[in-house]
């Protein structure tokens, strides 16, 4: 009997996999791989199930004659295990990101003689009903909540970028690429002080409120599914802090940052070019302290963001606040710097790590951009946030765009420079 392939990564099997597993079966004997959590994850294909319950769902359909584990999204490995005669799989892998996988199926196949079926991918309501609907579980306060603390444990670090907006955030969910055989994607979204305030043409001082800052939240929850991390600027008042840890907890917020200055909020990278005034570890910690007991489940993080680098107090302070903070419950710590070389960030994770090796670590490389994650993550490092870049890449190409209208008085010169239309609305699921 010839050997038929084929891997789901899904929750739920519903007509479309039945297909593909008849027409496997019309080829041979029907192995299915079930994709691991960690490549699953790696995949943007959160489970909201466990991997026996998933493992069950498959073994328990009649036309399956052996079930295995896939651990990476692409196929060489297991293809070399088995050897199947034929790997078969929906033609939506013909296109997108999805046809390199395609490829790499179609090259290793040939070393053997082996094949690929493309069978037809199934479209119709019920399908697309049954998939928003596991969406939308993903996008549910419960399930979003609990995804960066299981992210940082499956993926090893986390990459973040900053949103404003349910189209950055969409870009944010969707952005996938292929690139020298791996698949890459965000793993969650940074909501910022600094850009939700620019986006709104306000001064990043506290000044725009917590209401507005939780629409901003609400706008890309709406759309999205992936963890978001809060900046919290400071907290505010202790008193205050606890209702924000509240309210965003409710939300199905990840995480809250929160930095350890009093004052006015003037952005860190400043440093001690303007009257900024670090808060003590004594009443830093009861902040942390506060937000920590009022919390109502195990899976929303406070994370402590230390200033002492920018500020110039020095590697021994940043490391003593490090330490009180997590005495005091703080589930992370965020160690910042302005300069342009790695080396105070990394001496402090490195010196951190001797004592402490399980508290994540979160670092913004906005300065120091150079060093990438893998580098990063040697020195212990958890969480990587891209804090501005999507604001940043925005206002020039807006403002070019702007100028050339005004010098031309039309549009045309513009032109080779924009996005169709239809590729931006392409972004937004219909339901």
């Amino acid at each position: 009997m010839k050997t038929v392939y084929t891997c789901f990564c899904t929750d739920v099997i519903h007509e479309g996999h039945l297909n593909i597993i008849r027409r496997a079966k019309e080829y041979g004997d029907v192995i299915v791989g079930i994709l691991s959590d960690e490549a699953m994850v790696k995949y943007n294909r959160f489970p909201t199930v466990s991997f026996e319950e998933r493992v069950k769902m498959v073994e328990d359909i009649e036309e399956v004659s052996k079930t295995v584990v896939q651990e990476t999204v692409l196929y060489d490995d297991i293809i070399d295990q088995i050897r199947p005669d034929y790997v078969i799989h929906g033609d939506n892998w013909n296109s997108g990101p999805m046809k390199a996988i395609r490829n790499r199926v179609e090259k290793k196949l040939s070393e053997y003689g082996g094949q690929i079926i493309d069978a037809p991918y199934t479209y119709n309501e019920n399908v697309h009903r049954i998939d928003m609907r596991i969406k939308e579980k993903l996008a549910m306060p419960e399930f979003r909540r609990k995804r960066l603390r299981q992210a940082i444990k499956l993926r090893g670090i986390v990459k973040a970028l900053e949103v404003h907006s349910g189209l950055t955030g969409l870009i944010a969910e969707k952005t996938f690429v292929e690139n020298n055989g791996e698949f890459d994607q965000f793993d969650a979204m940074w909501i910022s002080s600094l850009c939700d305030s620019t986006a709104k043409g306000k001064p990043d001082i506290e000044l725009v409120d917590m209401t507005s800052r939780f629409r901003t939240i609400e706008d890309v929850m709406e759309v999205t599914t992936k963890p978001i991390i809060f900046d919290g600027d400071t907290g505010g008042l202790a008193e205050h802090f606890v209702y924000t840890v509240r309210s965003l907890e409710r939300m199905g917020v990840s995480a809250v940052i929160i930095e350890d200055k009093m004052g006015l909020k003037k952005n860190s990278l400043f440093g001690t070019d303007v009257k900024q005034t670090q808060d003590s570890i004594e009443h830093f910690c009861e902040k942390i302290r506060a937000g920590k007991k009022v919390q109502l489940t195990k899976s929303f993080m406070i994370i402590a963001r230390i200033e002492s680098l920018i500020l110039e107090q020095g590697m021994e302070d940043a490391l003593e606040r490090a330490f009180a903070y997590v005495d005091a419950g703080a589930d992370g710590i965020m160690i910042h710097s302005r300069k342009k070389s790695p080396d105070e960030i990394l001496e402090f994770c490195d010196k951190f790590r001797e004592k402490n090796t399980d508290t994540p670590i979160v670092v913004v490389p906005t300065t120091f951009n150079t060093i990438t994650e893998s580098e990063l993550k040697e020195h212990g490092v958890n969480v990587v946030i891209y804090a501005n870049q999507l604001t940043r890449s925005a206002f020039p190409a807006m403002e070019n765009t702007a100028k050339q209208i005004l010098i031309h008085h039309r549009a045309k010169e513009v032109d080779d420079s924009l996005m169709p239309i239809k590729e931006i609305i392409s972004l937004i699921d219909e339901l």
